[in-house]
């Protein structure tokens, strides 16, 4: 019960909110609006009953978020003989490494990985994007203070000949 009041918390602290529909209670789903837009639209994820975890990206689709461990799978090797005019095994096996997604059974282990997860890749890797979806890069960042930089000492050089005339005397301001 701890574990779970923990999850709430953390979820209601990041502005994470549950927006799940009837028709997916039933179905064991739970879908999470995060407060961040990418590409104009609010981000949100899901916890499926299967033990997967996804970006509901609004395509045909969930990104899948789980984790991948490689799958070998072996399979026959086959050659096709012109004699009989049918395929013969070789004796010979041919390997094929794959990915599987690691599955998370566990509703509170699925909305634990699923807070790190959103917290690692669209609060921390994000944060430089503004809700309207524009990005500032690094290297322009730093191009606009270089330039304002070059700006201010400029300004600075013309201020150190800044004087005024009062009642006919000539005073240096700065």
């Amino acid at each position: 019960m701890l574990r779970e009041s923990k999850i709430v918390e953390q979820m209601e602290l990041l502005g994470i909110k549950d927006i799940t529909t009837i028709r997916q209670t039933r179905n064991g789903t739970v879908i999470w609006q995060l407060p961040i837009k990418m590409y104009g639209r609010y981000i949100k994820v899901g916890s499926f009953k299967s033990g997967y975890v996804r970006r509901m990206n609004g395509g045909y689709t969930p990104y899948q978020l789980n984790k991948c461990e490689p799958s070998v799978t072996y399979y026959k090797d086959y050659k096709w003989c012109e004699t009989r005019d049918e395929h013969y095994f070789t004796g010979k096996y041919n390997k094929f490494v794959g990915k599987s997604r690691v599955l998370i059974l566990n509703e509170v282990d699925r909305l634990e990985y699923l807070i790190s997860y959103c917290l690692k890749n669209y609060y921390i890797k994000q944060a430089n994007q503004v809700e309207d979806g524009k990005f500032i890069t690094k290297w322009r960042h730093e191009y606009e203070m270089e330039n304002m930089r070059g700006r201010y000492e400029e300004t600075a050089m013309e201020l150190d000949e800044l004087t005024v005339s009062v009642n006919g005397h000539r005073y240096k301001v700065i």
